[in-house]
């Protein structure tokens, strides 16, 4: 091959190459023209990046109506005029704030639709009554009283929702059993009601083999109380059973807690028990429709809802018999809905995980709580401390197989952990160092994270039966009160005592025989005789 036959075909692969990379650059404008975008959950966006959005979907609106929106209001004071007011004070003012605007904060609602209008018509409809709810929700983050915890702003993921709630009979609210009033939305059961009366709700208590037998009768009784359908579940449990592994058990029986397990509200349903209670729900909805004339549809329709990483797709591949639905430890993998068809009369719907707006929760408890994927998470201290003050200090010790540092004299014996020191417990016990020497507490974080989600680390949530239980975790945690009522008996000569004994094991401060050696160097001098 000669050197111009070298040359022509490394000419010929650049252009070839330059025109690959133009093509490419071509497809990009012609996607960004039509305004098309990758179905992508979204929970976290700045505050100008919700502006921006906000006043780009009022101009295409104003281009499509020929009418003026209503600008949204923006408020630039950031500045808090709640200074001087406790912290009790505080929470009691946010509490009753919550309960004036729990009626504001709902699903976003379809609005009505007919098949006889077109789908530019009907896609405006939509992007126009879900812009409403957002600015709706805009002016409750107005309030500096309330604290909006963060939700799911992407339209195409709302729109999943309401196929699903549209075709399902029975709609399935799927939660975990160690907090299910954290992942439960009265809300959607309302809207429900609203598309048809004839729906149902039914709570499927995920991750139940968790719950110790006596905490599971407890909340029995108050879903029981509350009218509300509810069923014990465990799709890993059921999954290993299926695939013929053994699973071991969370929590060993005692004869204190082991009273009344047989009873059918409280036991945990296996796989064919649960198709068995989904039929039979089933068949009673058919009855009620057929009674009513509204629908003679043959099978019916079961839709499963929830929040992220609650194991709705875990659930439908065990009551399937395979995997018909990805399955990750990340929240958000499935995207669309889906349908599979179980037999003649039942058919399951998947639906993506939403994110619903709550008042109840800090984003690092959703992060805890597996909702908001715990890779993007930017406080590891933050999400840490709710793990600390949920998981009982002696039960983290003998999981992990640690000693925590103890609490000092004038804090209350029964203060949880603070994060830094768990933190830094872990990374030495386990080796984890950052390239700049110091522990690698965001390695530590993760890996405490999954083993609190994933059930390593056990703790629970009690009902509300009353005030005593509305915060029953598995620790007892000491007040803040009585922190400072036992520093206040202590004198300040021993708090700063402690301190300086804190700084001489770190290696922060000097002995007492070194200050008193230093106090003699300032002493007065005689003067020298000339």
């Amino acid at each position: 091959m000669g050197k111009n036959e070298k040359t022509s075909l490394g000419r010929s692969l650049v252009k070839h190459h330059n025109h690959a990379i133009q093509e490419t650059k071509d497809k990009g404008k012609h996607y960004k023209s039509q305004n098309k975008k990758v179905l992508e959950s979204v929970t976290e966006v700045s505050d100008i990046d919700a502006i921006i959005e906000q006043a780009e979907e009022a101009e295409r609106l104003y281009a499509i109506h020929h009418e003026s929106a209503t600008p949204l209001p923006i408020n630039m004071d950031a500045g808090s005029s709640s200074s001087g007011v406790t912290a009790k004070e505080w929470k009691e003012q946010r509490m009753r704030e919550e309960a004036l605007h729990a009626s504001s904060l709902q699903v976003p609602r379809r609005p009505p639709w007919t098949p006889k209008m077109n789908v530019e018509q009907l896609d405006a409809n939509e992007k126009q009554a879900f812009l409403s709810w957002r600015r709706k929700l805009v002016s409750l983050e107005e309030n500096e009283k309330l604290v909006l915890t963060p939700f799911e702003k992407n339209l195409d993921i709302w729109r999943q929702l309401w196929r699903v709630l549209e075709r399902s009979d029975l709609i399935v609210m799927v939660v975990d059993a160690r907090d299910p009033l954290f992942y439960r939305c009265p809300d959607l059961e309302a809207y429900a009601r609203e598309i048809d009366e004839h729906k149902e709700t039914m709570l499927l208590v995920n991750k139940a083999d968790l719950l110790p037998p006596y905490v599971r009768e407890k909340w029995a009784d108050y879903f029981t109380r509350n009218n509300i359908l509810f069923v014990f579940w465990s799709a890993k449990a059921a999954t290993a059973t299926l695939e013929g592994k053994p699973l071991k058990e969370k929590w060993t029986t005692s004869p204190e807690t082991s009273h009344n397990t047989d009873d059918p509200s409280v036991k945990v349903y296996g796989r064919d028990e649960l198709l068995d209670r989904l039929k039979l729900e089933a068949q009673e909805i058919a009855k009620r429709r057929k009674a009513s004339a509204y629908s003679h549809r043959e099978r019916v329709v079961v839709g499963f809802v929830g929040y992220p990483n609650v194991g709705k797709s875990s659930t439908i591949n065990a009551l399937v018999g395979q995997k018909r639905t990805g399955v990750t430890s990340t929240p958000g993998k499935t995207k669309h809905f889906q349908t599979l068809i179980i037999s003649e009369e039942l058919m399951l719907c998947d639906c993506p995980g939403l994110v619903f707006p709550s008042f109840s929760s800090s984003r690092y408890e959703m992060i805890a709580c597996g909702v908001l994927p715990i890779d993007r998470m930017t406080e590891h201290r933050e999400a840490v401390k709710v793990v600390a003050e949920r998981v009982p200090r002696d039960v983290i010790e003998g999981v992990y197989n640690i000693s925590l540092p103890k609490p000092k004299s004038y804090e209350s014996r029964f203060r949880p952990p603070l994060a830094s020191e768990l933190l830094r417990t872990y990374c030495l016990s386990r080796g984890y160092v950052a390239a700049s020497g110091l522990p690698d507490e965001t390695r530590a974080a993760r890996q405490i994270l999954k083993d609190y989600i994933e059930g390593k680390l056990p703790h629970f949530a009690m009902p509300p039966e009353d005030d005593e239980n509305e915060t029953g975790e598995t620790g007892d945690g000491g007040s803040v009160s009585e922190v400072s009522e036992e520093a206040r008996g202590l004198g300040l000569d021993q708090v700063l005592e402690d301190l300086s004994s804190f700084d001489l094991a770190n290696g922060l401060g000097s002995s007492k025989k070194k200050q008193v050696d230093s106090h003699k160097q300032h002493k007065k001098q005689p003067l020298r005789k000339n």
